[in-house]
């Protein structure tokens, strides 16, 4: 997988985010016409990694379940996309501004784009774009790693408390604290992000973006915002313009920190809060109660009164961690002197009974962990009276692919970009790294040093005609024909699958579909997310809320549409949202 991660890092990333102006890019906010009954507050729950089928799955087995009563209720659409790429930035990026990449400019959470300069490379301001990585992923943290918290020779960072003051405790050592935590521009090392070569300075993630948020809209009206997730840098989606000020209460401990157990003690792996399902669920757990407390109408740490967001919500990790697992904790046991240990491992993502295709242990546990979650909240809506002027979206910023196990075969892509920029070099001695920057999960995505046609058709004439290596599920080598590859758009090909011209610049100048099951990756995972096949983009979508008629809708509808549904049912106009006004993107059918 040729991404530019960095081992994960401390969780006190976080600094006190003052409430402030929006953006003035956004056009001035106005209440749309009344129609029916309209809600006061919308609560928009992502579950990262689930797809139609698990919903369908979960609740046949599961009648009386919370997921099953939101289906029983409200609207259900069964054939729902996500974005194309369906990565975490563009998949969370679509659901907040109505747009694709087309529009937002986001292809993934690590890029590059032709348009901006190199973070640390010499700038002049005013002169031509030299290309760039576009990085809005954990490592843009300024703090330590996770091998420092076991090594106290190398400091302490102090965290902060929701009113910006330092506050006096390790955040690392002391999971309560967590709760405490806000996040803002402190949070970042601006030198790790693409230059603005207008300007030679950092361009912030938010305003990297392409349209304006629901956010925006939203606060604009004057009505209050909040979102929790698992990075700081999805302060992008403030919108741009925004200084980062249009979410009012943002919440995003890192999930690529330390993972330490309820008493300061590390997981035994030591490793961050994605790679054990247990330690999952209990970084999962902070956001609940975030929701919690902005239902009681408080703000996320439960320690101010706001009063309840206008919009507000959370994703979920725990079935994503436990679809992509080979093994896994599900649980964390207290003992009886304090202390704690996760369970037996069990196998993660799906298996065959009976024929068919199911979850397995740890992932079935993940689903019932979400439904015991969602049924919370449901409950704190109904004890502070909210659940007759509450929307409950609840939805996927992406799938994961593949389903079934015995399809996988992983491939390491570096030694495919290096026989690719070795054979060009061959023609092209002045030229030894054609291909400098791609991101490869269950998709295929080049950036190229020569931006010619010729130059991306190479690529593609290369990775169609050779083949790859790769290890079945079972770790047996298998010779996949075309790279792994199904389908490969070059040049302007790649520009108008995305609808975009080819002097756009974000845009993957090679871009391919894999055979499904195919993941650029060690033989550590059982799936991933990013690419097209059905695992990547059939996702969830359920919509409960006043004057919302039940019913099963058939009709294909994409995540994008999540946006202005939020501001219709608000009764804030969603052509307030220029992806909206550029792309057609309508309110969900039926609402």
């Amino acid at each position: 997988m040729q991404r530019q991660r960095t081992t994960a890092i401390t969780l006190a990333t976080a600094v006190a985010l003052a409430a402030g102006v929006t953006a003035a890019t956004a056009a001035p906010a106005h209440h749309a016409p009344k129609h029916g009954k309209q809600s006061k507050h919308v609560l928009l729950i992502s579950v990262d990694g689930m797809h139609q089928s698990d919903l369908e799955w979960y609740v046949a087995h599961h009648p009386a379940s919370t997921l099953a009563k939101l289906t029983h209720r409200g609207a259900e659409y069964t054939q729902a996309a996500t974005s194309n790429p369906s990565d975490s930035d563009p998949g969370g990026t679509a659901l907040m501004t109505g747009g694709n990449p087309k529009t937002t400019g986001i292809y993934y959470d690590v890029e590059y784009s032709h348009t901006t300069d190199q973070p640390g490379a010499p700038c002049i301001p005013g002169k031509p774009a030299t290309g760039g990585d576009v990085i809005y992923d954990s490592p843009d943290d300024a703090l330590a790693k996770v091998p420092d918290f076991l090594n106290p020779s190398n400091g302490t960072y102090p965290s902060f408390d929701e009113n910006g003051s330092v506050y006096p405790g390790d955040v690392d050592k002391n999971p309560a604290a967590i709760m405490r935590l806000r996040n803002n521009a402190s949070s970042f090392n601006a030198s790790t992000f693409p230059v603005d070569p207008a300007t030679c300075r950092p361009i912030m993630p938010w305003d990297y973006v392409g349209d304006n948020s629901m956010f925006q809209v939203i606060h604009r009206a004057g009505l209050r915002t909040a979102w929790s997730d698992k990075h700081a840098v999805y302060l992008s989606f403030n919108g741009p313009g925004s200084n980062g000020k249009s979410i009012d209460d943002f919440f995003g401990p890192e999930i690529d920190s330390q993972a330490v157990e309820p008493n300061g003690v590390p997981y035994p792996q030591d490793d961050d809060w994605a790679h054990i399902d247990a330690a999952t669920k209990q970084y999962d757990n902070y956001k609940v109660q975030a929701i919690l407390n902005e239902i009681d109408g408080k703000g996320h740490s439960g320690t101010t009164r706001t009063g309840t967001p206008a919009i507000f919500g959370m994703n979920f990790q725990t079935v994503s961690v436990a679809q992509k697992s080979r093994s896994t904790s599900a649980n964390l046991i207290k003992n009886a002197d304090g202390s704690y240990t996760p369970s037996v491992p069990q196998a993660g993502g799906y298996q065959r009974v009976g024929g068919q295709l199911v979850p397995g242990p740890v992932l079935s546990s993940a689903l019932d962990y979400v439904d015991a979650q969602l049924g919370r909240m449901e409950s704190q809506l109904r004890k502070d009276g909210l659940a007759r002027s509450t929307t409950v979206i609840v939805t996927a910023k992406h799938g994961q692919s593949p389903q079934d196990p015995n399809k996988l075969v992983t491939v390491k892509d570096g030694p495919i970009v290096d026989a690719v920029n070795a054979a060009w070099a061959k023609t092209h001695p002045n030229n030894t790294k054609l291909i400098v920057a791609g991101t490869n999960d269950d998709l295929w995505q080049s950036y190229l040093s020569d931006r010619s046609q010729a130059a991306a058709d190479f690529v593609k004439s290369y990775l169609w005609n050779h083949t790859a290596q790769g290890l079945t599920v079972n770790k047996q080598p298998v010779t996949l024909q075309h790279s792994g590859l199904t389908q490969i758009w070059a040049g302007a090909a790649s520009a108008k699958f995305f609808g975009v011209p080819t002097s756009n610049g974000h845009y993957p100048d090679v871009f391919g579909k894999v055979r499904e099951g195919v993941v650029y990756a060690g033989p550590t995972k059982l799936a991933e997310h990013g690419g097209m096949n059905p695992g990547d983009q059939h996702v969830l979508m359920l919509v409960d809320g006043p004057g919302i008629r039940h019913g099963v809708n058939n009709t294909p509808v994409e995540t994008t549409q999540v946006a202005p549904t939020v501001l219709s049912v608000l009764g804030l106009s969603p052509n307030e949202l220029t992806a909206v006004r550029a792309e057609g993107t309508k309110v969900l059918p039926g609402l």
